[in-house]
């Protein structure tokens, strides 16, 4: 018995070091010696991005485009109508815009409109300290509270890449997908609406 043990076990080492073509110790070890005489590969995601206006951004080591945003938004610069102090903007006695926004971000107690937006310089948001942020980078005001969404954008994990994940790599940022003054997704009904199974149900 002893000697069909260790033969067995003998089997086991002599088969599971063998160094035949295409076998490897580990995982990592394959990733290497088959990454060995890589360089990189021809596709690109150039053609998907033609028609978007992009600008590079860098963040934390990682480079990547985003779509321009100022370039979106209808009456921007701000400050073509919002020539005067924003309380005096509030006055009755001025023709009112923005009334059709309702905020439904956070508690109002916590959020209304100048917590992010500067009211000495309505081109520009502001940060919870009072410091300028550009429109194109707003996802710098929404890392302020949603840093692990922020941390996961950053990597790619989080958000839809532009044009796949071939280079270069091209994301839309927070308000892209989610409207700042009301993030939360509504519940729908999947594109492809199963008809068929509502009937099975009835």
């Amino acid at each position: 018995m002893r000697k069909i043990v260790c033969g067995f076990v003998f089997l086991i080492v002599f088969y599971s070091c063998k160094h035949g073509e295409g076998e490897y110790h580990g995982v990592i070890e394959k990733i290497e010696a088959e990454s060995e005489n890589y360089h990189g590969t021809s596709i690109s995601s150039e053609q998907y991005l033609e028609d978007i206006k992009t600008i590079e951004i860098s963040e934390d080591g990682h480079t990547f485009l985003i779509p321009d945003r100022k370039g979106q938004i209808k009456s921007y610069a701000c400050t073509e109508c919002h020539t005067q102090p924003l309380a005096k903007m509030q006055s009755k006695d001025v023709k009112k815009a923005h009334w059709d926004i309702k905020l439904n971000h956070a508690n109002e107690n916590t959020m209304n409109c100048v917590t992010c937006h500067n009211p000495d310089n309505m081109d520009n948001l502001k940060s919870l300290t009072g410091n300028d942020i550009d429109f194109n980078n707003s996802y710098n005001l929404c890392n302020q509270c949603h840093t692990k969404q922020f941390e996961d954008w950053k990597g790619g994990a989080h958000g839809k890449r532009i044009g796949g994940w071939a280079p270069p790599r091209a994301s839309l940022t927070c308000v892209n997908c989610h409207n700042p003054h009301k993030p939360h997704f509504e519940t729908r009904w999947p594109v492809r609406y199963n008809t068929q199974t509502v009937k099975e149900r009835d």
